[in-house]
């Protein structure tokens, strides 16, 4: 197929492994798509409503580590309704250095054939870019017995330890040596009853991509079970693994032989969906969410209900009430309320930014507190400049007291969430907002600049130099 060719507005990624250098390969297509090397800039004119109807992307969360299970099999494996963002094209990237064929073949939709995958091929620069780098470690060593892998890059919010994956690849019988990076080793894996030592989304998904091959059965108790931890299951079901206990915290896992190809299809991003119940809220705006995951919104409806913002389902659509007044729900003898995230089911740790500035427009005060990532916090000096009522109580607590009458001004998104969340901000304030470094933000949401204007929203994109 042509590289030039157009899908859907977007040039498909192909680039043969023996033809480009790996750093080369997202340069090559950064350079046919919407992204590039500038340094971008969000203009926002605030304080304007907005109205209609927007559809969640694919789970970014879910599309990583299901790229990632691609490398498990030697025939081609085709996913849907993938989100065309910043991480998944540095991904491609990765994958394709390693060897692998790969092509969008549709508009979300991107085929990848990891026939031609070869050991420690993984490009080390790119790998730092983005932390699902980390990925790549459990197929690999599923399928050759051997990986190399530098450590992964990724959102600045705090620490994020590895030490999960380690102890659960040793569990299967792997050694596991680090240096500036790490290395993997096993002379075939072995099916154990393995507790994590925590609910990992990564780390499970990993022990997942590893014990699939593995000889014998895994028990894998204490894992993740968050949407896109059940997407990775069903998608290597859908090759041939034999996984049961899918959106539980207990898996049994029977090694099988090999992998075959497959078709599948990412479910929608719960994590965009509540942001756009955020966005909702700040703007006061009645927004129609289309084919929301509602099965998996359980907690995130009752956190944002938490600060008086109503949703109705109707069908598979999400009807949000922006334009109500929203009153903070007090709890029992007028206690301040909180919002806390958790593992899932637990309200989820990337929405605690979307509801901490939520709540800068809510009547009341409640308590915002990010158990997961000691800096994730670290924004919201931001958002008071912009005009929030914001005490940081320390790095992973806020107290929030609105509403706050917020003003255009300046900043910088200092990773995905937080960038989003400073969007959402500055559509809801009253004059100019400039927004640096928005491929932050680009790297979780697909052209969200042009669903925005889709609504109304008065944004523009500027780029400069790097």
């Amino acid at each position: 197929m042509e590289a030039s060719r157009l899908l859907g507005g977007h040039a498909p990624f192909y680039v043969p492994a023996a033809t480009a250098g790996p750093t080369s390969l997202v340069r090559s297509h950064l350079s046919h798509s919407r992204f590039s090397d500038t340094m971008g800039t969000f203009v926002v004119d605030g304080g304007h409503r907005l109205e209609g109807r927007i559809r969640p992307a694919g789970n970014k969360n879910a599309a990583l580590p299901c790229l990632a299970a691609t490398v498990l099999s030697a025939e081609p494996v085709v996913l849907e309704n993938v989100p065309r963002i910043r991480d998944v094209e540095t991904f491609l990237a990765i994958v394709s250095a390693m060897g692998a064929s790969v092509e969008w073949t549709g508009p979300n939709e991107v085929t990848v054939d990891a026939g031609g995958v070869e050991t420690d091929a993984i490009d080390a620069k790119l790998a730092r870019v983005i932390r699902a780098s980390v990925l790549l470690a459990g197929p690999m060593l599923a399928r050759f017995g051997r990986v190399k892998l530098p450590p992964p890059g990724g959102d600045v919010i705090g620490r994020r330890r590895m030490d999960t994956h380690f102890l659960a690849f040793e569990a299967l019988g792997a050694k596991v040596s680090l240096d500036t990076g790490f290395t993997i080793e096993a002379d075939g894996l072995k099916g154990t009853d393995l507790f994590l030592d925590e609910p990992s989304v990564t780390g499970t998904e990993n022990a997942i991509m590893a014990a699939v091959r593995a000889r014998g059965v895994t028990k894998l108790r204490n894992a993740a079970a968050e949407p896109h931890v059940q997407d990775l299951c069903n998608l290597l079901n859908a090759m041939g693994a034999r996984i049961r206990g899918i959106g539980t915290h207990v898996l049994e896992i029977e090694g099988v032989e090999e992998l075959s190809g497959t078709r599948f299809r990412l479910g929608s991003d719960h994590i965009e969906t509540g942001s756009f119940i955020g966005l909702a809220a700040v703007t006061r705006s009645d927004i129609t969410i289309e084919d929301a995951p509602i099965e998996h919104l359980d907690s995130t409806l009752m956190g944002f209900r938490r600060l008086g913002i109503e949703c109705e389902v109707r069908g598979s659509d999400l009807w949000v009430e922006g334009s109500g007044e929203h009153r903070v729900r007090q709890d029992a003898f007028g206690q301040v309320p909180k919002i806390d995230d958790g593992p899932w089911p637990a309200f989820p740790a990337d929405l605690t930014s979307i509801a901490l500035v939520a709540a800068t427009q809510c009547h009341g005060t409640v308590l915002i507190h990010e158990k997961m990532f000691e800096s994730r916090m670290y924004f919201t000096d931001k958002l008071v400049g912009l005009g929030a009522s914001i005490i940081l109580c320390d790095p992973h607590r806020a107290v929030v007291v609105g509403p706050s009458p917020l003003r255009g001004g300046v900043v910088e998104s200092p990773d995905i969430r937080a960038g989003m969340a400073l969007l959402i901000a500055a559509l809801g304030a009253k004059g100019t907002s400039h927004i640096h470094n928005i491929r932050q933000i680009e790297r979780g949401y697909e052209a969200i600049d042009e669903r925005l204007r889709a609504l109304g929203a008065r944004i523009r994109r500027e780029e400069s130099d790097l």
